[in-house]
């Protein structure tokens, strides 16, 4: 016998939304190319692969002839200043009983004023190094340079390359950087969307991303960067994302989904379900 029955006809809500397929990389925004600022050869690495650092955290360090030359120049600097300051002392306790002219005087107060700067000048320079008040007033009181220079990271973050080796000659910008840090608490998505919806992207669309490792995660994001161009082969264009990972789960190479809500929901009718 066949039954049968009726159903009503409801409005339902359908989610407006594009999916497509991404991979994960380092945020290369917030990811720092460490080199020294002076030529030098490596003489200790202090960080692995992988290792996390606080900012200010020594990552190598170097034998530099330019903080030599800096330092042996503030030595010679501090010698003559603490000569004119003497021989100024001596000019003022002979004027002060007839023994010289003011004009000598004016002599010494003008060469001491000149070694004065010459000094500051010289401990400025050696500071540019990172050198500490204290370990210039050592090298200055031992009177013999320490050609150390140690290259610290300038952000807090994971180490993501180490190229540097003892014995390896750096210079500054020059070829590959001996460290890299990167600030993992975010990655970047990179997504490739068909042509098709490009219209519906733009910057700050928030996103959801799924890694096929993680199935039974998600994350968020936000669109930062949209493509110049379309491939003219693929016909998609490139899309990236920032995706908060504060638990640094996402790791670059990882393949994902792009799940982007490009539109309010769509309202249209839904058969209910038939009782039988």
């Amino acid at each position: 016998m066949l039954f049968r029955s009726v159903v009503a006809v409801q409005q339902a809500e359908f989610a407006n939304r594009r999916e497509t397929v991404g991979s994960i990389d380092f945020n290369q925004d917030r990811s720092v190319q460490v080199f020294s600022a002076y030529q030098g050869k490596v003489r200790n690495v202090f960080v692995r692969l992988g290792d996390d650092v606080k900012k200010g955290a020594p990552l190598y360090d170097i034998d530099s002839p330019d903080l030599v030359q800096a330092e042996s120049t503030l030595i010679s600097a501090a010698g003559t200043r603490k000569l004119t300051t003497r021989a100024l002392e001596r000019a003022h306790q002979l004027f002060d009983i007839q023994g010289i002219a003011q004009k000598d005087v004016d002599q010494a107060t003008s060469d001491q004023q000149a070694a004065e700067a010459a000094y500051k000048a010289a401990r400025d320079a050696v500071t540019i190094f990172g050198k500490s008040e204290a370990e210039m007033d050592r090298i200055i009181a031992q009177r013999r340079t320490d050609a150390t220079l140690t290259v610290a990271s300038p952000i807090a973050g994971r180490v993501t390359a180490r190229n540097a080796q003892p014995g390896l000659l750096v210079q500054p910008g020059n070829g590959t950087a001996p460290v890299t840090v990167s600030d993992i608490s975010t990655v970047w998505m990179q997504a490739f969307v068909p042509e098709a919806d490009t219209p519906l992207l733009h910057v700050g669309q928030s996103v959801t991303v799924r890694a096929m490792a993680l199935p039974d995660r998600t994350f968020t994001g936000t669109i930062t960067t949209l493509g110049a161009s379309i491939d003219t082969t693929t016909h998609r264009m490139q899309v990236r994302s920032e995706v908060k990972d504060p638990r640094h789960e996402l790791r670059p190479g990882m393949i994902t989904s792009f799940d982007i809500r490009t539109g309010d929901p769509s309202r249209s009718a839904e058969i209910g379900r038939a009782h039988v």
